[in-house]
Formats: C-alpha cells, sequence, structure tokens
C-alpha cells in the first residue's frame, strides 16, 4: 500500500495557521531555467497542463526576457499561446499563468498573447542587481516603474520578486532595512503582489520572522507578501512554517525541486512543491493539490530531463532510490 492510503501524513492541525495556502508554483519557469539541457517547448506545454490538472491554481509559464539571458526560455512566444487557454474556463477564471518581463519590451510581448499575469524581478543587493539586470538597485527600479504603471492600466496583475533578502554570495548578510526599502518602492509603484526571495538558500526562522515584522512595521501587509525559499541548507520548509505562522498564504515552490538561479551560482534548488503539500496536508492546510497526481506529473518531467527528482516526497511516494 502506498503511504497516503495508509492515511499518512496524520492531520494534525497546528494553532494559528492559515486555513488556506495557495502555492505560486514556478517550476515550469524557475525549475526548467537552469536545466543545461534544451526542453522541447511541446514538453514544457504539457508539464504546465499537468501542473494545472493537479490542481494548482498559479503556475508560472515562462519569462519574455531576452533569448541570450536566459536561452532555456528563448521560446515564450510560441509556448504561452500553447497554454493559455487555462487561464478561462467557459468564461469563469481558471489557471494564473503569470510571465516575467524584465522590461517594457518584454511587457509588450506578453501582453500582445494575451498574458494577464507579469511579474518584474528586482534586488535587494547591489551585486545581484549588477549581476542580474546590469543596473544598480535604484536604477532597476526606475526601469521598472514605467513596466509597473503599463501593465495596471492593461489591467494586468503585477507580481515583485525581491532577490538576496536574507544573504548574498557577494556581500554576505543583507540588512533588514535594505530589503525593506526595495519592498516599500515596488509597492508604492504599484505591485499588487511581493515575493520575498532567498536566492540561496541561507535563511533561518528567526530572520524570516524578523523581516516580516519589519515589514509590517514600514506599512507592507502581510496580505500582499509571499515567500521563495530555496533548500540550500534544508531550512525552506521551516521557513514556510516561520511564514504561516506570521500569516503569509501564498508560497512559491516547485515541483520536483526543480531550480535554482542562473545568475547566483550557489542557489541549489527551489522549495520542492511535494514537500510542501505534504506538510500542509499534515498541518490541516488546504491547497488544492493532489499529492498523487502532482508526484505523477514530477516523475513524468525527471523522466523527460533524463534524471530523478530530487524532491524527498516524490522519492518516497513513487519509490525512485
Amino acid at each position: 500500500m502506498s503511504t497516503p492510503e495508509l492515511g499518512l501524513p496524520m492531520v494534525v492541525p497546528a494553532p494559528d495557521l492559515p486555513a488556506r495556502v495557495r502555492i505560486h508554483e514556478v517550476g515550469a519557469r524557475d525549475g526548467l531555467q537552469n536545466e543545461k539541457a534544451t526542453v522541447p517547448t511541446e514538453v514544457k506545454a504539457e508539464f504546465i497542463r499537468r501542473l494545472a490538472d493537479a490542481g494548482l491554481t498559479t503556475v508560472e509559464a515562462t519569462s519574455f526576457v531576452h533569448p541570450e539571458w536566459v536561452p532555456q526560455l528563448a521560446d515564450s512566444e510560441q509556448l504561452f499561446p500553447l497554454v493559455s487557454d487555462l487561464e478561462s474556463t467557459g468564461g469563469a477564471p481558471g489557471v494564473r499563468l503569470p510571465v516575467l518581463v524584465p522590461n517594457a519590451r518584454g511587457l509588450d510581448r506578453a501582453l500582445a498573447l494575451g498574458a494577464r499575469h507579469v511579474a518584474v524581478f528586482a534586488s535587494a543587493t547591489e551585486s545581484f542587481a549588477k549581476a542580474n539586470l546590469n543596473r544598480t538597485v535604484d536604477e532597476s527600479l526606475a526601469m521598472f516603474e514605467p513596466v509597473v504603471s503599463r501593465a495596471r492600466a492593461e489591467r494586468a496583475h503585477v507580481r515583485g520578486y525581491v532577490s538576496m533578502c536574507f544573504g548574498d554570495p557577494w556581500e554576505g548578510a543583507v540588512p533588514i532595512h535594505q530589503v525593506v526599502r526595495v519592498c516599500r518602492a515596488l509597492l508604492d509603484m504599484g505591485c499588487d503582489e511581493l515575493s520575498l526571495g532567498d536566492t540561496i538558500g541561507v535563511a533561518t526562522p528567526g530572520h524570516v520572522q524578523n523581516l516580516l515584522a519589519e515589514l509590517n512595521e514600514e506599512g507592507v501587509p502581510t496580505s500582499v507578501l509571499g515567500v521563495h525559499f530555496h533548500d540550500t541548507y534544508g531550512q525552506a520548509l521551516a521557513n514556510t512554517l516561520a511564514s504561516l505562522q506570521h500569516g503569509v498564504t501564498t508560497v512559491d515552490a516547485s515541483a520536483g525541486g526543480l531550480g535554482g538561479c542562473p545568475y547566483a551560482k550557489s542557489a541549489t534548488g527551489n522549495l520542492a512543491t511535494e514537500d510542501l503539500v505534504w506538510m500542509l496536508q499534515g498541518l490541516g492546510v488546504d491547497t488544492g493539490v493532489d499529492l498523487g497526481r502532482l508526484t505523477a506529473t514530477s516523475v513524468w518531467m525527471a523522466g523527460q530531463l533524463g534524471r530523478p527528482s530530487p524532491s524527498r516526497t516524490v522519492k518516497a511516494l513513487s519509490h525512485q532510490e
């Protein structure tokens, strides 16, 4: 018998946790952008459809960046039309398909294909802003302002990613006030939602809760915050739980634990969606995700990539070594 058929994980709710968490699935974008081998467009489209079929309501589809930056996502204009029908079902809201847009040109390309959810990606540190965008922090924020304004004018939902919120491979520890300043700037320019990124996976629960509290004190409500943890030091689930205890209800995760960051060499895989769902199921927190279908999807994708999934839950449920 499989573990779920045995009634595991046993549901034991913990106090002061949200009743429901929305998982912002990043496997098809953040997960695949760091792959060395080219993943065919049709495989990416099938991956997105299987993720949606597993119950994920937000599936980040691709990135409208210049192909030289992230060649693995050079097919964004071919991919998005293959999955865009998921965003509505008979006129009713369907699956959110956010796409990254680095600048005005990227936004134009995304809007032309009907994208309704876009994201810009900022940095809390100067070193990563230079490595990722070839700009200072302030220059990158100035670049994003017209992008966010135009997207809002087109009634698109805008997410602001903030990288290096807890540590930077070049600068070391990142002062909380630097993160707060960038978050506040993105919110002021009109972002609907912010994602706090632990890009190199060095956060610990106390640090997470301190940052969230400081953001609240500076007028950034918990309701607009999501968290994005990497599992470099095995802290991603602990940091997620600390975030939930603070009231965060949006958590980024990657099916099968795929991904990293092409501009930060010490960044390892994202929090695996299956590991997150297992923990939340045990806590009695609703996600709407079918863990069996999700696991099967990650096993299928691992086959496409030619290697086993790093997710512990996928390995356990699929009996992979």
